[in-house]
């Protein structure tokens, strides 16, 4: 089936599609030619108008003329001189002030509230680290914003923040996602660990390529396709893939088994700390690192970010940027790229 076209004024032809989808835009109110028409009267001239607008006088004139040919009649008698309103355009004004007065306020109540902290916050939180590490903050943070809610999600599994509505994340990688904006609140180490009773019931591992004998945790969410990437002081790096009895989709699930002395894995700082520090489990291979993590804020975009969503994150910086966790061995650094 071919293109129908129709003729407009002069030369100008255009397809019917358009211009029956111009038909159809045209049941829109015309509010932006209104709330300049109303301007145009309350200033009394159409500089006085862009003025007020930051736009063109042309630009004005346009809508107003646009108004006035979709509306049928004349809104203002125009000379040189002098600007009037029409018998039309004096019926139309009281209304179209009202209305260009309210969306004003609108847009100023509006601006308003998106610069108070205040509504629901939809934050995504890591299992664990939520519950150790950021529940335990919000009573401190709803205290100080009164007129903030938050929906704490936890899941280990990584949220389409966009896609599922989400305000902001908390997330742990070497490298967070490029098209969301990140703020780094601190570094999140990781380490291979195992129980006393395993290094001496099974030996402990002299280098990298002697965990391939041993039976180690996997899990399931790691990137990297659950590869342990070692360096040494010297740059040496190898690679191992755990191999073991038991996958876990959250890393505390791990803790039993390596506390019964079955199995070696690989914790993040956060979690290890308490168990090297009594000492119910030990590092293992001090001498080889792995590159050193961060523990991200993360939102859908840094533009018109809400007040809600920057106090959040305002509030998790100043509370994590030094965290308790942290544990000092002495051992190399493999910073993140």
């Amino acid at each position: 089936m071919g293109i129908g076209y129709r003729r407009r004024e002069g030369n100008e032809i255009e397809s019917i599609a358009n211009h029956r989808c111009r038909n159809e835009m045209s049941y829109l109110p015309d509010l932006e030619g209104l709330a300049m028409f109303a301007k145009v009267a309350e200033e009394r001239s159409f500089a006085g108008a862009a003025r007020e607008f930051d736009l063109s006088v042309a630009t004005v004139s346009r809508a107003v003329a646009r108004l006035e040919e979709r509306l049928g009649g004349r809104l203002f008698n125009r000379t040189s001189r002098r600007l009037a309103l029409t018998e039309f355009g004096a019926s139309l004004l009281d209304r179209a002030s009202r209305m260009l007065r309210e969306a004003e306020e609108l847009e100023a109540a509006a601006r308003e509230q998106a610069a108070q902290p205040r509504g629901l916050v939809r934050l995504a939180v890591p299992m664990t680290f939520g519950i150790k590490w950021v529940a335990p903050l919000l009573p401190e943070f709803l205290e100080r914003y009164p007129d903030i809610a938050v929906d704490l999600h936890l899941s280990d599994a990584q949220v389409d923040l966009i896609g599922e509505g989400f305000d902001a994340a908390v997330r742990i990688a070497l490298l967070p996602d490029s098209s969301l904006v990140a703020r780094k609140l601190c570094s999140v180490s990781r380490f291979l660990v195992a129980s006393p009773t395993y290094l001496r019931l099974n030996g402990k591992p002299k280098n990298p390529g002697d965990l391939n004998r041993h039976d180690c945790v996997g899990y399931a969410y790691r990137s990297q396709n659950d590869t342990w990437k070692l360096v040494d002081r010297k740059g040496n790096e190898e690679l191992v893939k755990p191999r073991g009895r038991l996958r876990v989709t959250n890393i505390e699930a791990s803790i039993p088994l390596l506390l019964a002395g079955k199995a070696v894995g690989e914790l993040p700082e956060f979690i290890a700390s308490e168990y090297l520090k009594r000492g119910e489990l030990q590092e293992i291979l001090p001498g080889w690192s792995q590159a050193t993590g961060g523990l991200y804020f993360v939102t859908p975009t840094l533009r018109s970010r809400p007040a809600k969503t920057e106090a959040l994150g305002n509030f998790l910086a100043e509370k994590l940027s030094e965290p308790e966790w942290r544990w000092h061995p002495k051992r190399p650094v493999q910073r993140s790229r």
